[in-house]
């Protein structure tokens, strides 16, 4: 993590970090819930005799030991014709298990030491494109979330977490049909007294999704769909939607010729998100010159940004190589968004 100031002026000062990274410790003893669990073994397809077999043995909440002591009470026989089919279904309970966690860092550690590393097999490949946001409850409390993608060399798997304090973090998947695709992000607040998310269902489209609990999400509508030549090839966020007084602001990212990734932007109304009120005809952000060049080349890429005293801060990635700060005038965007 990395913190720093942004002055009056709109220069932006970066704190220093030491020379030393701190990884967490995690919680040896983590409590899951029966309902959520069988919800999500639902959804993975493994509503069958043997999964039931184990959470029958279970509680209303239950530790990873009484978990593990369960699944092994199931084992089948070496001979059995189902051996296969319930190894499956065993080996991808203990995988759910090991993708809900919690972290711990210490309190004298600092912020720029503190590193959220591969926990679960499923991470193995990597902790991809954490869009992280603060969120404000309806009382006015508040609470960090980020989305995720999980990775381990073949299939993704979309995550959520959460922290009060970035010391203390709680990771979870996400699940429901909605939860099909990378690239998810949370509104800043409820609409309506609804959690409201971001999200692609088909790699393609960018797509709303509304819930009454920000781990499940259902049911997802149609947003926007590719129109410009810079972002034929597909349509996704840059991070959680910033609220100003003209609508919902979302950066977005198109894909086009040559897989050439450009930061453009959107505008929703604030109390129907489903609405679009005005979106950028040509890029807001296209790389340039040696920004063109690196690991992953002719990308800009954001997962996140803010606004302060009438600018839009974005930080931005370079071609999977360097990060930039863009400042722009919020109020020009706008303009050219209404």
């Amino acid at each position: 993590f990395r913190t720093g100031v942004i002055h009056h002026d709109h220069s932006i000062e970066i704190d220093k970090t030491t020379p030393f990274v701190t990884l967490p410790e995690l919680n040896p003893k983590p409590t899951y819930h029966k309902r959520t669990f069988l919800d999500k073994l639902n959804e993975m397809g493994l509503e069958n005799d043997w999964a039931a077999s184990v959470m029958g043995r279970l509680g209303k909440t239950f530790l990873f030991d009484e978990l593990d002591k369960s699944i092994q009470q199931t084992a089948p026989d070496e001979a059995s014709a189902h051996t296969r089919d319930v190894q499956r279904t065993l080996e991808c309970m203990h995988w759910l298990a090991e993708s809900n966690y919690e972290i711990h860092f210490a309190p004298s550690s600092q912020i720029s030491e503190r590193i959220i590393f591969p926990v679960s097999r499923n991470e193995s490949n990597g902790i991809e494109d954490a869009r992280f946001v603060r969120f404000v409850e309806d009382d006015g409390s508040v609470i960090y979330y980020a989305t995720y993608t999980a990775y381990n060399g073949r299939v993704i798997l979309p995550q959520l977490i959460e922290t009060a304090d970035f010391l203390n973090f709680r990771v979870l998947t996400l699940n429901g049909q909605a939860v099909q695709n990378k690239g998810m992000a949370l509104f800043p607040r409820r609409i309506d007294g609804r959690y409201v998310m971001l999200t692609r269902q088909n790699d393609e489209d960018l797509f709303l999704t509304f819930s009454d609990n920000p781990h499940f999400w259902s049911d997802s509508v149609l947003l926007e769909e590719p129109q410009q030549p810079w972002e034929f090839v597909k349509l996704g966020n840059c991070g959680s939607p910033i609220e100003t007084e003209a609508g919902w602001l979302v950066l977005t990212h198109g894909v086009g010729p040559m897989r050439k990734y450009c930061i453009g932007a959107t505008l929703l109304d604030l109390r129907d998100p489903e609405r679009v009120i005005g979106r950028l005809k040509e890029p807001l952000l296209r790389p340039e010159g040696n920004e063109r060049e690196g690991y992953v080349p002719n990308v800009v890429y954001s997962c996140g940004s803010l606004v302060h005293n009438g600018q839009l801060i974005l930080p931005y990635g370079i071609s999977d190589t360097a990060s930039s700060i863009v400042r722009i005038e919020l109020s020009e965007l706008l303009a050219a968004l209404t």
